[in-house]
C-alpha cells in the first residue's frame, strides 16, 4: 500500500481513537428468521414517531440509517431499534453520508465509513451476522470507484472486529452496481433502488430488498420496499424500559487498536468469507 493511500486512514483512526464511543452494555439480542417476502419502509426520520401506524399497516421491517456524526439526519437510536422490536417489526440498518458523490468512492472514505458504521451498530446492540448496508446513492457508470470503496469497507470491518467479520455486508444501488458487488464477493445482500432507470436496474432479479413506491395507507414520508431470501434484518430483546431510553451519541469510530488494512494485492478480489458473515 502506498504512503498516499495509506495517510488518510491513519489520520482517521488517530482521531478516531481519541473519540471513542463507551461500549453498550451486555444484553440479550437475536437474529429473527428475516427470510421473505416481507414488506417494509425506508425513512429518514425517527421510527418511533409512526410506531402505531406501522404495527397497524402489518410493516415487517424498518430501514434506518447509520450516518456520519454531522449529519443534519437522525440516526438508527438504541432507543428506535428498541421500540420497533418490542412491536416484532424487524430493523434493516443502513449506511448513508455523500453517498451520492462519486468522489467519495474511495478506499479510504471506505474504510473509515465502514469503521463508524460498526461503532454505531455495536452502541445499539446490532447482533452479530445481520447486516449493515452501504449506499451508493447515483447511477454508477464506472464501478471501479465503488469497487474500491466496498474493499475499504471490507478491511474496514475487518479491523474494527480485531480481524473477525461480524456483520455482513449489503449494498444498496443499481441493478450494475448490486450484480458486480456481489459477483467480486464484496457484498452478500444487495437492494436495488427504485430509480429504475439506472444502469441494468430493470430486470436484475438477485435483489434481496427492492424499494418501491409510497404506501398509499402511511401517512409520513417514507419509501416502500419489498424482501425475499435472507435480508439481513435483525431485532433487540430483553431491554429495560430505562436502557432504551437512554441517549445514543455517536464519535467518528471507536476504540480497539485498529491495523491497517492491507491492500489486495495484483487485482486480487476479497471472498465472499473474507467480507461477510452468515
Amino acid at each position: 500500500m502506498t504512503l498516499a493511500r495509506l495517510a488518510p486512514i491513519l489520520s482517521a483512526l488517530i482521531f478516531t481513537a481519541c473519540h471513542s464511543p463507551p461500549s453498550p452494555p451486555p444484553i440479550a439480542t437475536e437474529l429473527p428468521k428475516s427470510i421473505g417476502p416481507g414488506r417494509g419502509v425506508d425513512l429518514a426520520t425517527d421510527a418511533s414517531d409512526v410506531l402505531n401506524e406501522l404495527k397497524q399497516n402489518r410493516i415487517d421491517f424498518v430501514a434506518r440509517y447509520y450516518r456520519a456524526p454531522e449529519s443534519r439526519w437522525p440516526a438508527l437510536s438504541f432507543g428506535e431499534a428498541q421500540l420497533l422490536s418490542s412491536q416484532g417489526i424487524k430493523v434493516v440498518a443502513v449506511w448513508e453520508s455523500h453517498s451520492r458523490k462519486l468522489s467519495h468512492f474511495t478506499y479510504s472514505s471506505g474504510y473509515s465509513d465502514a469503521v463508524t458504521a460498526y461503532w454505531q451498530a455495536r452502541s445499539i446492540s446490532q447482533p452479530v451476522g445481520s447486516a449493515i448496508y452501504f449506499a451508493v446513492d447515483f447511477n454508477a457508470q464506472s464501478l471501479e470507484p465503488v469497487d474500491e470503496y466496498f474493499r475499504g469497507i471490507a478491511a474496514g470491518l475487518a479491523a474494527a472486529s480485531n480481524g473477525g467479520s461480524e456483520y455482513a455486508v449489503g449494498v444498496y444501488g443499481s441493478g450494475a452496481v448490486c450484480e458486480a458487488m456481489k459477483r467480486e464477493g464484496l457484498a452478500r445482500d444487495s437492494w436495488l433502488s427504485n430509480s429504475i432507470a439506472w444502469t441494468d436496474s430493470i430486470g436484475y432479479e438477485d435483489w434481496n430488498i427492492r424499494q418501491g413506491g409510497r404506501l398509499p395507507e402511511l401517512s409520513f414520508n417514507h419509501d416502500a420496499d419489498e424482501a425475499k431470501d435472507d435480508y439481513g434484518a435483525f431485532q433487540i430483546v430483553g431491554v429495560g424500559v430505562a436502557a432504551a431510553n437512554t441517549p445514543t451519541t455517536y464519535a467518528a469510530a471507536g476504540p480497539r487498536d485498529l491495523i491497517a488494512p492491507q491492500a489486495p494485492q495484483g487485482g486480487q478480489s476479497l471472498t465472499t468469507a473474507a467480507v461477510t458473515s452468515r
